[in-house]
Order: C-alpha cells, then sequence, then structure tokens
C-alpha cells in the first residue's frame, strides 16, 4: 500500500470534540507536525473528517 504524510496545518481550538479525537488518533498535536500512515481506508476517513485541519501528501 501506498503511504501519506499528514501534516495538522491548523488548531483545533473551537472544533468539535469528535475532531479533536480524530487528530489526536492520526498522531498530531502541534501545528505543523507531521506523520506518516498507510493509505488504508479507516486511515482515509479520519483524514476526511479533519480535511480543514490538515495537509495531506502520497509519498
Amino acid at each position: 500500500m501506498a503511504k501519506i504524510r499528514v501534516t495538522k496545518v491548523r488548531s483545533a481550538i473551537k472544533r468539535t470534540q469528535n475532531q479533536k479525537r480524530t487528530l489526536e488518533a492520526l498522531g498530531l498535536r502541534k501545528i505543523g507536525q507531521s506523520v506518516e500512515h498507510e493509505d488504508t481506508p479507516n486511515i482515509l476517513g479520519m483524514v476526511k473528517n479533519v480535511k480543514h485541519l490538515v495537509s495531506v501528501e502520497t509519498l
């Protein structure tokens, strides 16, 4: 499977609890932090849920 790099670019302040938990589940805490994940349907669904807070690039 392909890999994707997810980078947090916006703050989670004033966001729903579900979005905050999704960011933490992805491993993102600070703005500018990047993590790499496999390109699975579970991860893509999580990224879609917080697409306005993160940037995604394929590796």
